[in-house]
């Protein structure tokens, strides 16, 4: 004869057996700080994560243990993670393959995650085995798969800024500062609203650059992160207006404010996002570090 047994808890209690079951708990921001010494160690470009452990935009983060944490995963609201820490802590590394895989279902939408150090990408490469695949050989029986592309992290060269900017002659479009109107205008992609909180937060903590042509904004460039004087740009051209050089004009012009006001501009972006590749360079930037890049759909 089979007995049933029924247990119950306390609200407070459930809610962290929950937590326990999945392991991964979700950090409350008064812990951020517990995530932010090991962040800063970090020798790639995680502005992303920082803007989210100190608290310049509204993200959250998940570690394997609220109290004494070893392992993060930091999420950043545009879409970006990074996973960083102990990456021997198999429980928490279940639970992560369920999160990548959205078993849950509870991600809606789709997320690019990087992670450090190196053998996190040997052990995320066992971890998910057959459900991973490299983009460039994906097909449509690999749907629900974490696909696997590279990013790239640049460093800028003044040298070479200023070189082209002596060749490439004056703007003669009108450019103005992006304020809170320009803000909530902004359609896209790559746009302040996905990396600020609103346009009170944006026109008082960050900058952008908007050129304007036939009345409309044709492109903005804009701090996407400002983190320690590093400012890392985001670049957006409204796809008619592409193919005339915009996007150049509204970087130069944010890079100017870097230089004039003492921040080191900073690029990164997929390997496979050939016009952000070619662009950074052609301004100044070069390329410093190749990364595995997981997309984790939802």
């Amino acid at each position: 004869m089979k007995r049933h047994i029924l247990i119950t808890f306390e609200p407070e209690y459930k809610i962290s057996l929950i937590q326990l079951l999945h392991l991964m708990e979700l950090l409350h921001p008064q812990h951020y700080h517990m995530a932010s010494e090991q962040l800063a160690l970090l020798p790639i470009n995680q502005l992303f994560a920082r803007a989210v452990v100190e608290g310049h935009v509204n993200g959250k983060i998940y570690a394997d243990n609220a109290e004494h944490p070893t392992t993060f995963l930091v999420t950043h609201p545009y879409g970006m993670s990074l996973l960083f820490g102990n990456e021997n802590n198999e429980s928490f590394n279940e639970a992560f393959v369920r999160y990548a895989l959205n078993e849950s279902k509870d991600r809606k939408r789709t997320e690019w995650l990087q992670a450090y150090p190196a053998t996190w990408n040997e052990k995320l490469s066992v971890l998910l085995g057959d459900k991973m695949v490299r983009e460039e050989d994906r097909t449509d029986k690999d749907s629900g798969k974490v696909e696997l592309s590279t990013r790239v992290n640049f460093t800028f060269n003044r040298e070479k800024h200023f070189e082209f900017k002596s060749v490439f002659g004056q703007n003669s479009y009108q450019i103005v500062r992006t304020d809170k109107h320009l803000f909530e205008e902004m359609v896209g992609t790559v746009v302040p609203k996905y990396f600020w909180n609103n346009g009170d937060d944006f026109y008082k903590n960050a900058v952008g650059f908007s050129l304007l042509y036939e009345g409309e904004v044709a492109s903005t460039a804009f701090s996407a992160f400002i983190v320690d004087k590093k400012l890392e740009l985001g670049i957006e051209s409204v796809t008619r207006f592409r193919g005339k050089q915009f996007a150049i004009y509204t970087c130069m012009a944010l890079i100017d404010y870097c230089l004039e006001n003492g921040y080191e501009p900073v690029w990164a972006c997929r390997f496979q996002n050939t016009n952000s590749f070619k662009l950074a360079q052609k301004i100044g930037f070069e390329p410093s570090l190749f990364l595995p890049f997981y997309k984790l759909v939802n």
